[in-house]
């Protein structure tokens, strides 16, 4: 049964919330695509804090539904990251985006494309110097994909990324009419 995605937000990653990332990041549907083996807490700890202090250039967030804390979103600018920027070879400016629902029970309820127009326009397309938002599904999640494509996302194609599983199914969406 999909869900009303009038109550969606986003709040900025803070150092409370990182028990709870670390018990998402260890549920088997997030652990199947996302830090393989399951962090522990410290592990989590020494990946988010410095986001959380600014010291890293990704900034994370809270996707939260009627005030429940559900999951988890990132963005980064493409070129703040170089190895894997010349990996995926774009010739604009990009942000890259990462999710995950890390509740169980509000996982397939069509959560996720609304979510990510949302996310886009708030919080991606809210920068005029920016051109595309990348995400980057392994080729193997086929339901991450269709959610990507329901959310507007085009695949652009396959690229090899080093110290990844598998193959990312590179998509891009490109600003669109009503963003600034």
């Amino acid at each position: 049964m999909a869900l009303d995605p009038g109550p969606i937000g986003f709040r900025p990653l803070s150092r409370d919330d990182l028990p709870r990332l670390q018990r998402w990041l260890n549920t088997p549907h997030v652990l199947q695509w996302w830090d393989k083996p399951g962090p522990t807490l410290a592990e989590v700890e020494g990946k988010y804090l410095p986001r959380i202090e600014g010291r890293d250039p990704t900034d994370s967030f809270i996707i939260e539904y009627a005030s429940r804390p559900i999951g988890y979103i990132q963005r980064y600018l493409i070129e703040d990251y170089p190895g894997y920027a010349q990996h995926i070879g774009l010739d604009e400016r990009a942000v890259g985006i990462d999710v995950f629902i890390g509740e169980p029970d509000l996982v397939h309820h069509g959560l996720g494309p609304a979510l990510l127009k949302l996310f886009l326009r708030d919080h991606v397309f809210d920068r005029s110097d920016i051109a595309s938002c990348i995400i980057g599904p392994a080729i193997s999640n086929r339901g991450a994909i269709r959610a990507y494509e329901k959310a507007g996302f085009v695949y652009v194609k396959t690229a090899e990324i080093p110290g990844e599983d598998e193959p990312e199914y590179l998509m891009r969406i490109g600003r669109y009419k009503g963003t600034k």
